[in-house]
């Protein structure tokens, strides 16, 4: 888990509104506070969104309810199972983004009586009464006063330009503001609803997600279920990853190497018999073969640098990926800052991402530019090729992108391709460092 998320994971806790927390006293715990507290209501204005979903999907379930009770609403249960289940899993996503991730359950019943009896759409069902209701109310009143609260601190600035009986502080009128004092009493009473709402604003949105991680997750099993069949996909997806590499080996030995290698013996013998009947034409035969062998051996360096590139193995990722670039017939910008060395395989991994998405930039994209960059944070390895070609990249196109997924899902990892028509296509993988 990256920093950015650690952070906001701990707007969702309870120890920011603890009484005996001791206040910020160097000025970055004072930014933190603050970005506490912009988290705290970044999670109140996601919540106020699921939150009107869940009341119009209590409204629909409560009408579906009411049609089954005289027999008319039972075509209606499976599509209002379905909408509960999104509406859930859309809150399901949401709180994973600050902080444990929720596993959403398998697809539930779709007949009436067995949803009844499933204890994860009971559970989904009285997650949805607290979040329209309670969850609604919280979000509304976390993100309307501070506003109110604004309000009232500016209140000198502009009580004199509403009518007499309009000025007044908010969102209760307490009183009707008639002189300067009084309307500095109302800044001041804005001010302190500022420290206040900043001061309640992480319990509120605490408060708020807190059904939400009681009554969505899993059943017990599910999230080390999933766990175990996403193991055996990649699994399978690193043999395959590992056969097609063997392929692509033996078929670069097989149709460069090997045949370069017969043309040396195929020369070398006409050389040798060349020197009985015509010794002139013999040097020519040799110099021939010798070309043939510099080939050869140019062609097996290269697929030992497919293998594992030297610079790779003796300087670092930074390096080989900057020879990478420098051969690149797009001119590609490295941008690296990657503390440390990974694992070998990471890093080869990474590398050959790179440049299998460089050779798709180079042949596909007609772009002009390409930048590489690399990131290495909190144990993961971050890499991102952008172009500025005419997109529309297409994983299954036969464009090397299915060999990229496999051969990173093997690690783990995760790849997310963007490329719309027109342009740019931004390629992202994310790695597990390794020991």
């Amino acid at each position: 888990m990256d920093t950015h998320r650690a952070t906001r994971a701990d707007a969702t806790g309870p120890d920011p509104t603890r009484a005996d927390a001791p206040g910020p006293t160097r000025p970055w715990d004072v930014f933190a506070r603050g970005r506490t507290v912009l988290d705290a209501f970044d999670q109140l204005a996601g919540g106020l969104a699921t939150a009107m979903l869940a009341l119009v999907m209590l409204v629909w379930l409560t009408a579906t309810a009411l049609a089954c009770l005289v027999g008319v609403g039972l075509p209606l249960v499976p599509v209002t199972l379905r909408g509960l289940r999104a509406v859930a899993n859309r809150e399901r996503a949401r709180l994973s983004r600050w902080g444990p991730d929720i596993i959403a359950p398998e697809p539930g019943p779709q007949r009436l009586w067995a949803a009844v009896a499933d204890p994860v759409v009971r559970r989904e069902a009285r997650w949805l009464v607290c979040h329209a209701t309670a969850g609604l109310s919280l979000a509304l009143t976390g993100l309307t006063l501070p506003f109110s609260a604004v309000t009232d601190a500016t209140f000198p600035l502009w009580w004199r330009l509403v009518p007499p009986e309009d000025a007044s502080p908010s969102p209760v009128p307490l009183w009707t503001v008639h002189d300067w004092p009084g309307a500095f009493a109302v800044c001041l009473l804005g001010l302190g609803w500022i420290a206040v709402i900043a001061g309640v604003a992480p319990g509120m949105a605490w408060l708020q997600a807190w059904p939400g991680r009681r009554l969505l997750p899993a059943a017990p099993g599910t999230d080390l279920t999933l766990r175990v069949a996403q193991l055996t996909a990649t699994r399978a997806a690193a043999l395959d990853a590992h056969a097609t590499e063997l392929r692509r080996i033996e078929r670069s030995l097989h149709d460069g190497t090997q045949n370069r290698m017969v043309a040396v013996t195929v020369l070398l013998g006409a050389a040798r018999r060349a020197v009985a009947r015509d010794p002139s034409r013999a040097d020519a035969i040799l110099e021939q073969a010798q070309s043939a062998a510099e080939q050869a051996l140019a062609e097996l360096r290269g697929v030992v640098r497919s293998i594992l590139p030297p610079v790779l193995a003796d300087r670092s990722l930074t390096d080989a990926l900057t020879g990478l670039a420098a051969d690149s017939p797009v001119p590609c910008r490295i941008d690296a800052d990657v503390p440390g060395r990974c694992a070998a395989s990471v890093e080869a991994t990474a590398y050959f991402v790179a440049a299998e998405a460089l050779t798709n930039v180079a042949r596909h994209s007609h772009a002009h530019n390409a930048t590489i960059t690399v990131r290495r944070h909190d144990g993961r390895l971050r890499l991102c090729v952008t172009d500025d070609g005419l997109g529309g990249a297409d994983e299954h196109g036969g464009s090397g992108l299915v060999g990229i997924r496999r051969r990173t899902e093997a690690h783990d990892g995760t790849l997310v391709l963007t490329s719309p028509p027109g342009g740019p296509t931004t390629l992202e993988v994310d790695l597990p460092c390794g020991l």
